[in-house]
C-alpha cells in the first residue's frame, strides 16, 4: 500500500468537501434505517488457509461453516469479530475468480477496531506468523489476508477515527 502522502499532493479539495459538508451533513439527521452491518462476505481460495489465519493469527472465533445456498459444494464460514459483527467467507471451488483486485465498487480494505493493547499485541502476532505490514502509521497498521485482501487494525474506538467522532 503506498503511503499516504504519494496521491494528491498537488490538490487541494478543501472548498469541495466544505461544500459536500455543508450540503449533505446535517445536525438533526435522521436515524438510520439498518440495525447495523450483519457479515461482510469476503472471498476464500483456501477454507484452511483462511481459518488459520483469522482464527489462530487474528483471534476472530470461528462462529459457523456450512454449504452455501447458492453454491453447490461452497463453503460459507463466519467469524466473531465482535459487538455481533460478522466477518464471513465463501469459497468457489470449480470457478477461476483469479486474484484479488481492486476495482470501482469493490472493497479497498476492511478496518476492525480494537484496543491499544489489542493493537500491538496483534502487531506481533503479525510479524511472528511472517505477514508483511503494507503501512503502519500511529493508531493503523495495514496488512493483506491470505487472498490478498487489505485489512486495516485500527486503535481506536468503534464511531472514531484518530480519535475524532465519525458516527
Amino acid at each position: 500500500m503506498a503511503a499516504l502522502t504519494d496521491h494528491g499532493d498537488d490538490t487541494d479539495r478543501s472548498d469541495e468537501w466544505a461544500q459536500m459538508r455543508a450540503k449533505h451533513l446535517h445536525a438533526d439527521r435522521p436515524p438510520s434505517s439498518a440495525q447495523g452491518v450483519h457479515h461482510l462476505a469476503l472471498l476464500s481460495s483456501d477454507v484452511e488457509r483462511t481459518i488459520a489465519f483469522y482464527q489462530e493469527v487474528l483471534e476472530f472465533p470461528l462462529t459457523e461453516l456450512f454449504e452455501n445456498r447458492d453454491y453447490v459444494g461452497s463453503t460459507h464460514f463466519f467469524f466473531d469479530m465482535g459487538n455481533g459483527n460478522l466477518l464471513a467467507f465463501f469459497d468457489f471451488p470449480g470457478l477461476d475468480l483469479g486474484p484479488y483486485a481492486e476495482v470501482l465498487g469493490s472493497m479497498h480494505h476492511l478496518a476492525i477496531s480494537v484496543s491499544p493493547e489489542k493493537h500491538e499485541y496483534l502487531r506481533g502476532k503479525l510479524k511472528a506468523a511472517g505477514v508483511p505490514i503494507d503501512l503502519d502509521h500511529e493508531t493503523s497498521i495495514y496488512f493483506r489476508g491470505p487472498d490478498g485482501e487489505r485489512l486495516e487494525l485500527l486503535a481506536d474506538e468503534l464511531g472514531e477515527m484518530y480519535g475524532q467522532s465519525v458516527g
